[in-house]
C-alpha cells in the first residue's frame, strides 16, 4: 500500500489535531478543522489504510485514532517543519541564561529549570565525565580566620568552589602564593592523570606556615578534582506530569517517576546517545519503561568540545517542532554563555 499525498496530508493533521487536544481524532473532526477536500467518508478511508500501515492506532473506548511511534517518527524526520521561535521567545532564554553563568554546576541546574518552563515537561541536564580534562588555574580565597574558600578551574570551562576548614594560621599572601604555586604546577595537567599519580607537589619554602598550610589544603585539593570527574544529572519539572493528561492514571504517573528515579540507570542512557539533537521515540527507547515516552537531548560545548547534555522526557505526544527547535537555540545560547565567561575569566 502506497503512502500518497493525500494519506500524508491526512496524518499531518491527525497529528497536528492530536498533539494539541490529547484526544483520539475522527473523520468528522479533521473534515471540520482542515481544509482537506475531500468527503468524511473518504477520510475514513484513508484512516483506515493509514490504520493498517502502521501510522495509526485505534483505542478500544474511542472511536477515533491517535498517531503510532512510526507516525512521530515519520513526522519528525520527513514532514516537521523548523520551527522558528518568537523573538520575545529567544530574548527570554539568552537573557535569563547569560545573566545566570555562575559556577558551572549551578549554571547547567538553572538551564534544565529553564527548559522545564518553557516546554512544561520535565528537563534534565548532564554533565558528563571529563577524563580529558585539565586544570587551567587554581585560587584560594579567604573567608575568616579557619575558612578558605578553594577554587578550581579546568580547560573545559567547569569550575568548582569548595569552603575548606582550615587547622592552620595563614595570612592573604600565604594563600595567594600558594595559589599561584599550585596553578604552576597542575596547570595543563589531566585531571584523571593528577588523580591516578597522586601528583601531590612537596612545596618547598622558606616559611614553615605556608608549608603546614599546603599539608592542610592537599587532601582537599585531591577530593575536589575527584568530584569535578563525577557524571552529575540534574532534573526538573517533575510535577509537570501531573498536568499532562496521558498521566491523569496514578499508576501511569508513579511508573514514570520510578523511572526517573533510577538516576544511574538514566545517567547511563544519556552517555550513550550521540552528539546533536537526537529523539527516540516510544518503543526505540531501549528500555521497556520508558515505551510510551520520547526522549529528546541536545549537546552543549566549549571549545568545540562537547562539555554535557540536556534534553526533555515526556509522553510521546508532543510539540516535536517547537520543543526541537527550543532546544537548539538553548544549548547554543549556552555554548555562548560559556564560552564569553571562560574568556573572560
Amino acid at each position: 500500500m502506497e503512502l500518497t499525498d493525500r494519506k500524508l496530508k491526512i496524518l499531518q493533521a491527525i497529528i497536528t489535531d492530536y498533539v494539541t487536544s490529547a484526544e483520539p481524532v475522527g473523520s468528522r473532526t479533521l473534515s471540520k478543522k482542515f481544509d482537506l477536500g475531500i468527503s468524511p467518508a473518504t477520510i475514513r478511508n484513508e484512516m483506515s489504510d493509514l490504520e493498517e500501515m502502521g501510522y495509526l492506532t485505534h483505542p478500544h473506548t474511542s472511536a477515533g485514532r491517535v498517531p503510532s511511534d512510526k507516525a512521530y517518527r515519520l513526522y519528525v524526520n520527513n514532514m516537521m517543519e523548523k520551527h522558528e521561535l518568537s523573538t520575545a521567545e529567544k530574548n527570554i532564554i539568552a537573557e535569563r541564561l547569560r545573566s545566570n553563568v555562575q559556577e558551572f554546576d549551578e549554571t547547567i541546574k538553572h538551564a534544565a529549570k529553564l527548559l522545564s518552563e518553557i516546554t512544561n515537561l520535565t528537563s534534565f541536564a548532564l554533565t558528563p565525565s571529563q577524563s580529558e580534562d585539565t586544570v587551567k588555574f587554581v585560587n584560594l580565597l579567604p573567608v575568616d580566620e579557619s575558612t578558605v574558600v578553594l577554587m578550581i578551574a579546568s580547560e573545559s570551562g567547569k569550575i568548582s568552589n569548595t569552603a575548606l576548614r582550615i587547622r592552620v594560621p595563614y595570612t592573604e599572601e600565604g594563600l595567594q602564593l600558594l595559589a599561584k604555586t599550585m596553578t604552576y604546577t597542575y596547570n595543563g595537567k589531566k585531571i584523571s592523570d593528577v588523580l591516578t599519580n597522586r601528583m601531590i607537589a612537596h612545596f618547598e619554602s622558606d616559611i614553615e606556615a605556608m608549608s603546614r598550610l599546603a599539608e592542610d589544603i592537599m587532601p582537599n585539593f585531591m577530593k575536589t578534582l575527584e568530584d569535578m570527574l563525577n557524571v552529575n544529572l540534574y532534573m526538573d519539572g517533575l510535577t509537570n506530569i501531573f498536568d499532562i493528561p496521558e498521566y491523569n492514571d496514578l499508576e501511569k504517573a508513579k511508573n514514570f517517576l520510578t523511572m526517573l528515579d533510577k538516576k544511574e540507570d538514566l545517567t547511563r542512557k544519556l552517555l550513550e546517545r550521540e552528539d546533536g539533537v537526537i529523539v527516540t521515540i516510544g518503543g526505540e527507547n531501549a528500555d521497556d519503561s520508558m515505551n510510551d515516552c520520547s526522549l529528546i537531548t541536545a549537546t552543549y560545548h566549549i571549545d568545540g568540545k562537547m562539555v554535557g547534555k540536556i534534553g526533555v522526557i515526556g509522553p510521546t505526544r508532543m510539540k516535536y517542532d517547537e520543543i526541537t527547535s527550543i532546544m537548539e537555540y538553548l544549548t547554543d545560547n549556552l555554548t555562548q554563555a560559556f564560552q564569553l565567561e571562560y574568556k573572560e575569566k
